[in-house]
């Protein structure tokens, strides 16, 4: 948690309890459902919640934004993101429903009302959205063949609307495939850890 709070000094009191008490939760769900990897619980603040939250650092979504989180998991990045932005909302998707039931039971615990899930794979969901956000889902070929159609064409944030994704490792002849607009942004730029160092952030227009 001294992470959180090393990288993102300005959070409420509310938020503040918010992130300090997923930790416990997710141990107590991780035990009946295997949402996480158990090796990687041990460095939970900093796998999955800073990693996250360097989406945060890379965009300050404003008011009333919707996102769409891909493949959501565990909630990541999506309920950290919902954390942070309590005035945007958040729809995460995944084709396995009982790591959805979790995220329900984490974001009801903590008071989470900006957070919705549905189980559905996503081609099939029908709504548009400022910003598609998805960790280490797919080819990103692949992930704009499911959701490129689904990105709002009226801009309200200081970037235009897109698709943001956390990935990792040698990205550029997979980005050329798109023939899309693209970012590509080391998270390490943000972060001082050896974990961030091969991390990184895609941001792609979809017009």
């Amino acid at each position: 948690m001294e992470l959180i709070l090393d990288y993102f000094p300005n959070l409420t009191s509310d938020q503040k309890e918010q992130f300090q008490a997923i930790k416990s939760l997710y141990l107590e769900w991780n035990n009946k459902v295997n949402v996480i990897s158990r090796k990687d619980m041990d460095s939970f603040y900093e796998r999955h919640v800073l990693h996250s939250l360097s989406i945060a650092k890379f965009i300050q979504f404003k008011a009333g934004s919707k996102i769409l989180d891909v493949g959501t998991g565990g909630g990541f990045p999506a309920l950290p993101l919902a954390i942070y932005f309590p005035e945007c909302q958040f729809l995460a998707v995944d084709s396995i429903g009982k790591k959805l039931n979790v995220i329900n039971e984490i974001s009801q615990s903590i008071g989470l009302k900006n957070l919705v899930t549905k189980h559905q794979r996503v081609e099939f969901i029908r709504e548009e959205f400022d910003f598609i956000t998805a960790r280490a889902v797919s080819r990103t070929k692949q992930l704009l063949n499911w959701v490129g159609d689904k990105v709002k064409s009226e801009n309200n944030n200081d970037l235009p609307n897109g698709i943001i994704l956390l990935k990792g490792g040698d990205l550029l002849e997979e980005l050329k495939e798109t023939n899309k607009k693209y970012a590509l942004v080391n998270i390490s730029d943000y972060y001082d850890l050896p974990f961030f160092e091969t991390k990184k952030i895609v941001y792609l227009q979809t017009e």
